[in-house]
Formats: C-alpha cells, sequence, structure tokens
C-alpha cells in the first residue's frame, strides 16, 4: 500500500508528490491522459510560488528555462497607443526576493516537476484513469479503468475542473458560468520577426479582441487568446487554425498567413466555482479541481501550487507518526477562506479590466495583482497560528477571519519572511529562506535568551526542527557563534519579525510563521511544537487534537 495517490499530473499533483517524495513518503501519481501534455495554459507561477519552486529545489531551473512579465502594449485600430509596465518601479526586497512572476510555458514547468521527482525514484503513470473510490476508515481503494485497483493511505484528486475525485466524493462544485465571457486559446506560430517578443501585444477594438503573448523558450512561439469568431445568430464558433488566421488578421492589421500554425486550440468561459469542503475522509481535493475561477490575475495555477504545499508537509507529520489526524483538518480550514477570496479578488481584477479595455491607455495590466494583495500571504485566522507571550498571534490578533489584508506588523499565520544573513562561522552570505529549506520546522532566535529554548526543541524534537540563532553581530554576549548561527545583516531579520526582545519565532514547513513567543516563556514553543511534532513527547498519543494542542497557554 502506497502512503498518498495523487490523481493528476499538473502543476499542483506534482508539486505535491515532490513535497512528499522528499519526505521519504511513498507517493504515486496517476494521470488520464495517454502522455504529458504540451499545452502552454498557464502563464507562470507567481511570486509566492517561486518561494515554493525554491524549497523544492528547482527555481534556478525555472528561473533559466522562463522570462519577466514583458512590456504590455495596446493597439487601437492596428495602431499602438499605450505600454504600459505593471511592475514599474517595483524591485526585489530583503524581505521578498521575487517582486514578479515569470512567463513559462506549463509544459515546461511540468517538465521541470517531473525530472525532481524522479530524482526521488518517482514518474508519473500516464494513462491511468481513477474510476471508483473506497474509504474504509484506514485506507482507500482506488479502481483504475483498466480494472486494477491501488490501495492508499490518502488520496488527494488534483485531477482539475471536471475532477472525476470530486465527482466520485459527490462534492458539490457551486458556482456560475459567465456565458457572455468567452474566448478561444491556442499556442500559434509567427513568422520570425513579424512582432516584437518583448511585448505582450494586445489589439481591442470595437468588434473583439487579440492577444499575443511571445512564449519563453521557443523562437516563434505565441499565447493566442482573442474573442471567438460568432454564427449568425451570436453564438461562440468553436475555435479552428483557419479562425485564428481570420481573427488575427482583422485585429493586427498583418497577413493572415503571417500566423502560420495554430495548435491546442480551446474554448475558455469564464467560471466561478468552489467546493464547500476540501476533504472527505480520507480523500482530498486540491487546485482547479476544488476552485476555478476568472483568469485575470493569473493566480490558477498558483493558488493550486498554495494547495499543494499547505497540505504535503501536513500529511508528512500525521504519516510518519509526528502528529494526529486532526492536523489535517487544518488544510481545509487554512485553505478554503483562500480561495473564496482568490474568486472575489479574480472577479473584480475582470470586472476593471474589461472596463479598463474600453479606455484608450487601459489593458490587461490593469488584472495584475499586487504581491501585498495576493491571497497566499498567510492564515491569521488558523488556529496554528498561535499567541505567545509576547501577544503576537493569530486569534487575539486579527484572527477573526480576516485574510491579511489589515497588516500591522508580522504576525502569527503570516508567511515568513526572508532577510538577508551571514553564516556567523564563516561569514558567507545565506538567506534566512536557504535556511529554512527542507521539510523540517524552523526555529529562529532572536538574542542570547532564547539559546536554552532552542536547546530544548532540538532535544526533544531531533531532526524534525532546524535551531538558527539570529545574531546582533556585537551584542549578543560572549556565546561562541554555532555552525547553524547567521549574523543578521543590517537587522533586516528583526526589523522583518518585529522582534524587540530576546524572542522565539517557529516557522512550519510551509514557511509560514506559526508562533513568535518571549523567550522567556519556553512552554509555548514547547506546547506549539509538541502539538504538530509530537514524536517522542510525553502525550504524543494524547487524544485531544492539534487544535486543542496548541491551544494551551
Amino acid at each position: 500500500m502506497t502512503d498518498v495517490l495523487i490523481v493528476g499530473a499538473g502543476p499542483t499533483g506534482l508539486t505535491l508528490a515532490c513535497d512528499l517524495a522528499r519526505r521519504g513518503l511513498g507517493v504515486r501519481i496517476v494521470d488520464k491522459a495517454p502522455a504529458h501534455a504540451r499545452s502552454s495554459r498557464a502563464k507562470g507561477p507567481s511570486p509566492r510560488s517561486l518561494e515554493v519552486l525554491e524549497d523544492l529545489g528547482v527555481v534556478d531551473a525555472v528561473l533559466a528555462a522562463g522570462a519577466e512579465p514583458p512590456l504590455m502594449r495596446k493597439y487601437r485600430g492596428g495602431v499602438p497607443v499605450a505600454d504600459a509596465d505593471p511592475y514599474a518601479g517595483s524591485s526585489p526586497t530583503p524581505t521578498e526576493p521575487y517582486d514578479r512572476g515569470l512567463l513559462i510555458a506549463q509544459w515546461r514547468l511540468e517538465e521541470i516537476l517531473r525530472d525532481r521527482l524522479a530524482g526521488y525514484g518517482v514518474t508519473v503513470e500516464s494513462g491511468s484513469e481513477v474510476v471508483g473510490l473506497d474509504d474504509t476508515g484506514d485506507s482507500v481503494t482506488v479502481s483504475l479503468a483498466d480494472d486494477s485497483t491501488v490501495a492508499a493511505g490518502y488520496v488527494v484528486g488534483c485531477d482539475g475542473a471536471r475532477s472525476r475525485v470530486r465527482k466520485l466524493l459527490g462534492v458539490p462544485f457551486e458556482g456560475e458560468t459567465h456565458e457572455e465571457q468567452v474566448m478561444v486559446c491556442g499556442d500559434v506560430e509567427l513568422i520570425p520577426g513579424v512582432l516584437d517578443r518583448g511585448v505582450w501585444h494586445q489589439w481591442f477594438d470595437e468588434d473583439g479582441a487579440v492577444m499575443l503573448c511571445p512564449i519563453p523558450g521557443t523562437r516563434t512561439g505565441w499565447w493566442f487568446q482573442a474573442s471567438p469568431e460568432r454564427d449568425a445568430e451570436g453564438r461562440p464558433v468553436a475555435p479552428s487554425e483557419e479562425g485564428f488566421r481570420r481573427l488575427f488578421a482583422r485585429h493586427t492589421r498583418l497577413p493572415a498567413e503571417h500566423l502560420t500554425a495554430a495548435a491546442l486550440l480551446s474554448t475558455y468561459r469564464v467560471n466561478v466555482r468552489m467546493v464547500d469542503r476540501y476533504r472527505v475522509g480520507r480523500v482530498f481535493l486540491a487546485g482547479d479541481a476544488a476552485h476555478v475561477h476568472s483568469i485575470a490575475g493569473g493566480m490558477g495555477m498558483n493558488t493550486g501550487i498554495q494547495d499543494a504545499y499547505n497540505l504535503g508537509w501536513k500529511l508528512g507529520q500525521v504519516l510518519r507518526g509526528r502528529a494526529g489526524a486532526e492536523l489535517l483538518d487544518t488544510y481545509e480550514e487554512e485553505r478554503l477562506p483562500v480561495a473564496a477570496l482568490t474568486l472575489d479578488i479574480t472577479s473584480e481584477r475582470l470586472r476593471a479590466t474589461l472596463a479598463a479595455v474600453k479606455l484608450p491607455g487601459g489593458g490587461l495590466d490593469t488584472a495584475a495583482v499586487p504581491a501585498s494583495r495576493a491571497p497566499d500571504r498567510g492564515y491569521r485566522w488558523s488556529s496554528l497560528a498561535r499567541t505567545g507571550a509576547n501577544g503576537t498571534g493569530g486569534e487575539g490578533a486579527g484572527g477573526n477571519g480576516s485574510t491579511g489584508e489589515d497588516r500591522d506588523g508580522l504576525r502569527a499565520g503570516d508567511r515568513a519572511p526572508d532577510a538577508p544573513c551571514t553564516e556567523a562561522a564563516s561569514g558567507a552570505p545565506l538567506r534566512l529562506f536557504h535556511a529554512f529549506a527542507g521539510p523540517r520546522f524552523t526555529l529562529l532566535g532572536f538574542g542570547p535568551g532564547s539559546d536554552p529554548v532552542l536547546r530544548e526543541a532540538v532535544a526533544a524534537h531531533g531532526d524534525a526542527v532546524r535551531a538558527v540563532r539570529v545574531l546582533d553581530r556585537g551584542a549578543d554576549g560572549p556565546t561562541p557563534a554555532g555552525p547553524a548561527d547567521l549574523h543578521d545583516v543590517g537587522g533586516h531579520a528583526r526589523t522583518a519579525y518585529g522582534i524587540a526582545r530576546d524572542s522565539v519565532v517557529v516557522v512550519r514547513p510551509d514557511n509560514h510563521v506559526g508562533l513568535i513567543a518571549d523567550a522567556g516563556d519556553p512552554g509555548a514553543v514547547r506546547r506549539y511544537l509538541r502539538a504538530l511534532d509530537g514524536a517522542g513527547q510525553p502525550d504524543a498519543s494524547h487524544p485531544a487534537g492539534v487544535v486543542d494542542g496548541a491551544r494551551e497557554g
């Protein structure tokens, strides 16, 4: 029996598979498609997803294969009327190393993730269609179309908007389809040199639009999006290569034969739908299987990646016997509100974009969602966001269901900030994100008063935690620097974490702050870790759930 069966090998399923495989868990990933898709589809990872891909060890390959978002050029009547850069004036900061997303064809991102997964000895089982689920309470038996079965401890449906897993569970997919908001999409080839590949070209006319964005890693490939042709009754006409040529010529005023090929043609209708639960027994839903929305803002694939990153460490803790199964309930608790917020943001961005494109200078840049407003910033409302003796936490300070928009300083539940540091022993540069890397909890100790708390945590939890002292050069007393100690360059770490006195910060394996506690309150750290990593602790098998355990004190 495998630990986890993942159904669907898109970015969501592959992210989850990589995260579980690096934890040494038994993973199988199946996909009903007979071969890996070559569709460009989603245009690339967001800044937060780039952080996830960095933790998984693939960001360098992704950055090498992708490109920064290009300038957006708007045309009227075939004539350029405005250029826009939605990231003008933006740059990386000490706390956020990625200030913008990346353009990369989805097939290439999936290829990189499959290569990473293969390094753990796991390959995608293509042509494997799920037709049945039987959850016994102790395991799940999955029936495949070829009459074979797979037994798994848990199953995760990452199989898209038409999810077979969701349908087998009987989970409703409530929402609406906007039949009037229709596009035709595909990958096209243009004659080299016809258009500047450093620009995302957007033609908006009274009778429709065509948008062409260069596909990184290709010489002549472009993403094609357009208003569809319509028949005499006003119904959208199915996309075709010749239809794409007609749309191209009509809006660009360029010869139709400049578009030399079109593939992976599809019709896109705006669907705004989500499930009312992410878990049924031992089966979970993630990505488009749980939520779909407007493409405005480019959040679809990225929300799925975040789903996987949230669920992976929790499955790992439970399957390794280090936390009770109640921890898995926090997946829905944390991700369901994010899905609802994403639907709201993307719907609002779509409305704003449709209004903007009617103006002389308006364009798709209106759809860009600033990183500070992205719905993947944190989980302040979560039962895993705890308050320490310094009063900084989730429930007592912003844990009222807010999704983090009312930011007034770092709190438990928030995304853990990055910061530039140097290794105390060698002087080599090392970012906090590099200290976080890997499937474990990280404890940041600020000030000499944190030393006993860090030592106790390491003694109790071993390699499940990484203890890192963040030293203020010359201000941390005579204690010799250890190999895991870092010097806080410019005080960026202390500032980012809002540290005014000796404190300990517990960073979850998905790089969110779990607890910020005064160093004089070792019990807060002890209780928090015992609830989420109880192996070897006196009450590891206590029937009280993870939520109750985390709330002690």
